[in-house]
């Protein structure tokens, strides 16, 4: 397996700070969080460049880049098309840097609460990207997560279907979310995604009365408005270890990108979730 950090666990230092402290981690890769001041679609060409020459200069590859636009599922067509072109440009931006993934949201509400015209519109969308990043071998991500249409395993590989080209669209398993969610992120979810899975996000969370201190916060679920504490692997209520034992028996060698939201200094807490996850790695439950 190899590991990135998400660069907007460092979203207040610069991205060549972000870079370097990940790298001094010890993580293989970055994925880069598609915001100022690390990137954008409208960050120039040399900045782009620049970012290239210090991966390389630091031996550290960008396997994806995290968009935030789309949202196509309750936007107007003037939007949609906005998104659309800003996802245009980060693909030419992945294409720069190498990395050959761009993720891309479709749009809410809960799926819960969604209608069969909310995935309709936003597979009509989410095919224009497709066919956007196709001539660059990019694929199109979507991240299983809460507020969305794809909250769940059954409603991401719903939506996948609505879209098609298979080969080029798939989704980001992630624990936390789906925890958050109130779903099951187990062995089976994973096995379940077959070909639809392309990468990984883990992080911790904890569900709590209130959300009044630092690191917490409110979320609409199936079960009503919740409260939840963003909190260090192994310290939340994720239990992470079936997800690491599945990929060890899977023999998984691609990307897992950790994305710690734990109100601790960021490379203090990237550092501690890093460890956590080697040695889960080196644990097997199921031995």
């Amino acid at each position: 397996m190899k590991f990135a950090a998400f660069s907007g666990v460092f979203i207040d230092y610069s991205i060549q700070q972000a870079m370097s402290i990940s790298k001094e981690l010890g993580f293989d890769g970055i994925e880069i969080a598609c915001r100022e001041p690390h990137l954008s679609p409208s960050t120039s060409r040399q900045r782009v460049e620049e970012i290239k020459h210090l991966a390389s200069k630091l031996d550290l590859e960008i396997p994806a880049l995290a968009g935030y636009m789309g949202h196509f599922s309750t936007s107007s067509d003037k939007e949609c098309e906005k998104a659309l072109q800003e996802f245009k440009q980060l693909v030419k931006w992945a294409d720069i840097l190498g990395a050959d993934m761009v993720r891309v949201f479709p749009g809410g509400p809960n799926a819960f609460l969604a209608e069969d015209y909310h995935y309709e519109k936003a597979a009509f969308w989410l095919k224009k990207c497709v066919e956007e990043a196709k001539p660059y071998s990019i694929k199109v991500v979507m991240e299983i997560h809460n507020l969305s249409l794809i909250e769940t395993v059954e409603q991401s590989k719903k939506l996948l279907n609505m879209v098609g080209h298979h080969d080029d669209i798939g989704v980001i398993h992630d624990a936390g979310n789906m925890y958050i969610t109130d779903t099951s992120y187990n062995r089976d979810s994973i096995l379940h995604l077959e070909n639809h899975l392309f990468h990984f996000h883990v992080k911790d969370v904890k569900r709590v009365e209130k959300s009044v201190a630092p690191g917490t916060f409110t979320n609409l679920t199936k079960n009503g408005d919740e409260h939840f504490m963003q909190c260090l692997l192994g310290e939340g209520e994720v239990d992470h270890q079936p997800l690491f034992d599945t990929l060890n028996e899977m023999g998984y060698n691609r990307w897992i990108t950790l994305e710690c939201a734990a109100p601790y200094p960021p490379k203090e807490r990237m550092e501690a979730d890093f460890q956590k996850v080697k040695a889960m790695i080196n644990t097997n439950s199921y031995s």
